[in-house]
């Protein structure tokens, strides 16, 4: 797809055709609804505020772990972490736990609650 073309659809002078809009969902990661704006999750597993408030909780559950004695600290000799390492597990764990709650409610989601995304 040439800029031009892409340009024309933002603009809205031209609609993409079905099979660009297909592509462009599949390279996104996204359903079509989400791009043609009719949806305001792109899925049905898409995290959602109560879920991002579950991953806060957890995170910082874990991270006092990481504060005090014993934790994940015995990989350091029992150094404390630096603030920036602390920052970067920090972001590293986010990231690790949204992933895996995301992967439970792809696999765990009855089919009836997926709506047209299977």
């Amino acid at each position: 797809m040439s800029d031009k073309t892409i340009g024309a659809w933002e603009r809205g002078t031209r609609e993409p055709p079905m099979k660009s809009i297909k592509f462009l969902a599949n390279l996104f990661d996204v359903s079509t609804d989400y791009l043609m704006g009719n949806a305001d999750k792109p899925h049905y597993y898409s995290l959602t505020d109560k879920d991002q408030q579950d991953i806060d909780t957890e995170l910082e559950n874990m991270l006092n772990g990481v504060s005090e004695n014993g934790g994940i600290n015995y990989f350091q000799n029992g150094a404390k972490l630096s603030d920036q390492d602390r920052e970067l597990l920090k972001a590293s764990m986010r990231q690790t736990i949204a992933l895996s709650k995301e992967l439970a409610k792809k696999k765990f989601t009855p089919k009836k609650y997926r709506g047209s995304e299977q």
